[in-house]
């Protein structure tokens, strides 16, 4: 039971459509009447949503204009999760965002730092390096001129291997040349020496046919 003023109102359900429509418009307004002196005598922050019976929407934000009622609304509901620890439906979405803004910047400052080295190998801005720093620097440009001959004596290596072996391919291939010639140069002499011998042995042979004759 509540005093209403005029009288004593049972708190049940009102059955008649009309009545109900009615006392949820009135109560509807005087809420957000009480919601925004509440705002203004308090300095409170006051924020409130009313869904009627038929799903219509209402709200209420303090400290901001009308225009800007959805954004104070989010920031008071942030709010609330926030203190109630709850977590909110863009939290996943704000933390990959920070995470890979953190991934940027580190890979940002890895590049800075390693076009630096690159200039200070080749000489190039090393007026503000210490002692420390410079022969730091000279003992990594020693490794890398010892990786650099130690590389480029095995890549000479390799490359005269190569070539022995490209010696010895081409000295099979000339005596394989050399003993092909020779077998064709005893075939020749072969065949000069046969060829008068068998025009004579047919000659010979004709002379006796023609004398039995």
């Amino acid at each position: 039971m509540t005093n209403m003023g005029r009288g004593k109102v049972e708190l049940k359900r009102i059955e008649n459509p009309t009545r109900r429509q009615v006392t949820f418009s009135k109560r509807r307004n005087g809420l957000l009447k009480k919601a925004f002196e509440l705002s203004i005598l308090c300095d409170a922050e006051v924020s409130l949503i009313v869904f009627s019976p038929t799903g219509k929407f209402y709200q209420f934000a303090s400290h901001e204009s009308v225009v800007l009622l959805p954004p104070m609304m989010e920031r008071t509901i942030a709010r609330y999760r926030s203190e109630a620890g709850l977590s909110g439906p863009n939290d996943s979405h704000t933390r990959s965002l920070e995470f890979w803004r953190r991934e940027i910047e580190e890979l940002q400052k890895t590049i800075n730092e390693t076009e630096a080295q690159l200039r200070h190998c080749i000489g190039e801005d090393i007026e503000m390096l210490g002692m420390k720093e410079l022969k730091q620097l000279e003992r990594q440009l020693k490794t890398g001129v010892e990786r650099v001959r130690s590389k480029k004596l095995r890549i000479a290596a390799e490359h005269v291997n190569w070539l022995k072996g490209k010696q010895r391919s081409i000295q099979e291939e000339n005596a394989c040349l050399k003993k092909r010639l020779h077998e064709l140069h005893d075939g020749n002499i072969s065949s000069r020496i046969w060829e008068p011998n068998a025009r004579k042995a047919i000659q010979l042979r004709t002379i006796d046919d023609g004398s039995h004759h």
